[in-house]
């Protein structure tokens, strides 16, 4: 299979789960906003963990397919002149840096997100818990017939 239909395959994936999965987003402007509230969150636990390993999925994919060590070494001499050899080798070095920082950069992302993840669920279980609490103290029971 080649790259470009692999690469293909990962963006319909991706589509797809978007479509299937609630999604996190911050509504400045008012629009879109399904209660009509200006400037709500609406975040929902899944969408946060699912991107979190969305993150993970990328930086395995980026591992995957890391730059090749040997590609450096065949513009070398005799096969290539000593400065394309050095320029190349030089270029090397960078480009496997910065993919080095790429998959750290996606990793630290997705475990930072992971961690909101869970305080998210954290705090929205605590809401839930003190408004039942709050519900058992202040509430009264009305029989149907006198309501």
């Amino acid at each position: 299979m080649s790259f470009d239909a692999d690469w293909a395959g990962f963006k319909a994936a991706a589509h797809a789960r978007l479509q299937q999965e609630p999604a996190m987003r911050l509504d400045s402007a008012g629009s879109g906003s399904p209660s009509g509230d200006r400037g709500s969150l609406v975040a929902h636990t899944a969408s946060i963990n699912g991107n979190a390993n969305l993150l993970i999925e990328i930086a395995a994919l980026l591992h995957e397919g890391r730059p090749d060590g040997d590609a450096a070494t065949m513009a070398r001499a005799p096969r290539a002149h000593t400065e394309v050899g050095a320029k190349t080798q030089a270029f090397a070095r960078f480009a496997h840096d910065q993919y080095l920082d790429t998959v750290a950069l996606f990793a630290a992302l997705a475990t930072k997100l992971k961690s909101a993840g869970t305080d998210f669920a954290r705090v929205d279980d605590d809401n839930a818990r003190t408004f039942l609490d709050e519900l058992l103290e202040y509430g009264s029971y009305v029989k149907p017939e006198d309501k």
